[in-house]
């Protein structure tokens, strides 16, 4: 909404504004959705720095006067709510109280100044590491957690709205929610907030034009975190994009889902913490950064000549291997040992006749993979361990810190035959006991889950547990479904699987 020239006249650092009470000492931001400034001024009568959420408008456009009022009235009732990651509101303002009418500011929440530096500078040199952001995002989500107890909505989702506090937590620095703000908007910020930091990038509509905007996939939504940094922890990950999602698609409904996530994750991270360095010699020396020109060792040098001449006959070695594993691919002989296979077979290719049924006993599926609805694969590339044949070798779920279905209702490998087959029970060998699996028959690789079909189910044991299958149609796509993983200790949940035999029946 365009405002009279003499508003941007008085906006500008040194303006005065509120009857004269307040003068602009340095803008922090701006919040298109809602027409609003953000800015540090100061208290001429008060004599202290402030946060003035400044709604600017024509004083004639009732509808966007409503709007202002309706901003005020919600930034008046939060002043009763104190906590540590809210700055406190101060005063509320409107036209005739406070504010002159030919000012062309709608309304105006006055907070105090939270000291220390903009959220936006400190993600200026790119993302936080987990621990960092988890420690940085916790009393935030514990200040909306609360409102939302009191029945408030804080209005904390908006970069420019937030300040890191001198000692190291964000804070909701500019309150003010948007007339038609809900709780749930607020579970979205936070959210979206985690992305930042997580990744640089900021995923809802109306952020700040100098931030790059969150890429999302075919289906329009978000990207994962862990799909740009694949060193970010999966659950961490998951909950910035389920906070984002719709709650009838699985999307997380409350700030207290997300702050058990960066409890039980900053409490892991203190933990390592404990974990003393490894010294590298006898002397207990530390490591630290230098700018010095390095100094020649004639010893350093000959170690690092032998450790030259290792990595070279190492480098030789996985060569040779890969050559024989390559023959051995194009050769008529199974493998006996070596890495998993990954195959489509096509029968009756090059002209030759399909061959005839196999007799009951093993099957072997043309390929598998990690099936996942919320399209974030745990370990997507190991799956084919869990058919190579060596039950040294494994595929392993992510670790996560709450039970399915908190997160995710489930992971499971899909295996594709090369024909359709009957199979009359399926045996897997994996440690972790009390996972629950089903095993689902599907139409294709990626049949949605609510279309797939039960065939039988059972816990593992630790070993070797065999499931016997009901009667079915003949599938080319069978699912190892798990809705239940091994609880690990430490609140951890995690479960592995080392091999899988599908049995044909008669």
């Amino acid at each position: 909404m365009p405002v009279s020239s003499g508003v941007h006249a008085a906006l500008v650092p040194g303006g005065v504004i509120g009857n004269g009470r307040y003068r602009l000492l340095a803008k922090s931001g701006t919040d298109a959705r809602s027409n609003a400034e953000l800015w540090r001024a100061r208290d001429g009568q008060l004599n202290r720095d402030v946060a003035l959420t400044v709604l600017l408008g024509d004083l004639a456009d009732g509808a966007a006067a409503a709007r202002a009022r309706r901003t005020v009235e919600r930034a008046m009732h939060a002043a009763s709510f104190t906590h540590p990651g809210v700055s406190r509101v101060i005063d509320v303002l409107t036209p005739g109280t406070g504010i002159r009418p030919d000012e062309g500011i709608l309304g105006m929440v006055v907070a105090e100044w939270t000291q220390g530096t903009d959220l936006m500078d400190l993600i200026a040199e790119g993302p936080l590491p987990a621990g960092a952001a988890t420690r940085l995002l916790e009393p935030l989500g514990a200040a909306i957690e609360g409102a939302h107890h009191a029945g408030l909505v804080l209005g904390a989702d908006h970069p420019q709205r937030i300040r890191v506090t001198s000692d190291g937590r964000l804070r909701l620095a500019f309150p003010g929610p948007r007339p038609d703000a809900i709780a749930r908007d607020d579970v979205k910020g936070l959210g979206a907030i985690l992305y930042l930091l997580l990744t640089g990038r900021w995923a809802l509509p109306g952020g700040p034009g100098e931030v790059p905007v969150a890429p999302t996939g075919p289906d329009g939504s978000v990207v994962a975190p862990n799909a740009l940094h694949p060193y970010l922890p999966h659950e961490l990950s998951s909950v910035a994009v389920r906070s984002l999602e719709d709650t009838s698609v699985g999307g997380i409904r409350t700030s207290a889902a997300i702050l058990q996530v960066l409890n039980q994750i900053a409490a892991e991270e203190a933990e390592t913490s404990l974990i003393p360095a490894v010294s590298s010699g006898d002397d207990d020396e530390q490591v630290v950064w230098t700018t010095q020109r390095p100094v020649q060792d004639k010893q350093q040098k000959k170690k690092l000549w032998i450790s030259v001449g290792v990595l070279a006959v190492a480098t030789l070695a996985v060569i040779v291997w890969l050559s024989v594993q390559i023959v051995g691919f194009f050769s008529d002989e199974p493998s006996r040992g070596g890495g998993p296979t990954v195959v489509i077979n096509q029968p009756g290719s090059n002209g030759q006749s399909a061959p005839a049924p196999a007799p009951a006993g093993p099957v072997q599926p043309g390929q598998i993979g990690v099936y996942d609805v919320t399209n974030q694969p745990d370990n997507a590339n190991q799956a084919s361990r869990a058919v190579d044949n060596n039950a040294s070798t494994f595929w392993r779920t992510d670790n996560y810190f709450q039970q399915f279905p908190t997160l995710k209702p489930g992971i499971g490998l899909m295996a594709s035959f090369a024909e359709p087959v009957r199979l009359a029970s399926v045996t897997i060998t994996s440690p972790s006991e009390k996972t629950h699996v089903q095993i689902r028959v599907a139409s294709s690789l990626d049949s949605p889950l609510e279309e797939t079909k039960i065939i039988g189910e059972g816990d593992l044991s630790n070993g070797q547990t065999q499931i016997q299958l009901s009667e079915h149609e003949p599938t080319g796509h069978v699912l190892i479904w798990i809705t239940q993983l091994t609880n690990t200790g430490g609140g951890k949940n995690q479960s592995e699987i080392r091999e899988i035999l599908y049995t044909r029946a008669q």
